[in-house]
């Protein structure tokens, strides 16, 4: 059903004051998925360097620890990076209603989810005459 003029009005006001509003603008922001996945990019980048230079004093200083410490740290942030990718590019992640959410989690449960999914697909897709 259409709006009427008057609505459309109110619509427009409305939608002209939220995008004036600057707080209405970083809670938008804050709630996008994609503004937290790079932000997790930005932070296993910094990580990183500082695992890099962990790596790089330890070998300098001569202490194998030090530096083996510093090429964990590496590491680890490097899989949180690729983590935090592989989450960014996932279909199932949306914003609804402000809030991020996922569909499915991934993993074990993930996997036992999809075969129910399949289940009750077919279970759905059965001749009229078997209910």
């Amino acid at each position: 059903m259409p709006l009427s003029e008057h609505e459309q009005r109110l619509f427009e006001q409305i939608e002209r004051s939220l995008a004036e509003d600057p707080k209405f603008a970083s809670a938008v922001r804050a709630s996008d998925p994609r503004f937290h996945a790079r932000r997790r990019l930005l932070v296993a980048a910094g990580v990183m360097i500082a695992g890099l230079a962990l790596l790089v004093y330890g070998a300098v200083i001569k202490t194998p620890p030090l530096a083996v410490a510093g090429f964990v740290v590496m590491l680890a942030s490097a899989a949180f990076a690729v983590q935090s990718h592989r989450r960014a590019q996932s279909p199932d992640l949306h914003v609804v209603g402000g809030t991020t959410s996922r569909r499915r989690p991934r993993g074990r449960s993930g996997r036992r989810s999809s075969i129910l999914d399949r289940i009750e697909d077919r279970w759905r897709q059965r001749p009229e005459g078997h209910r």
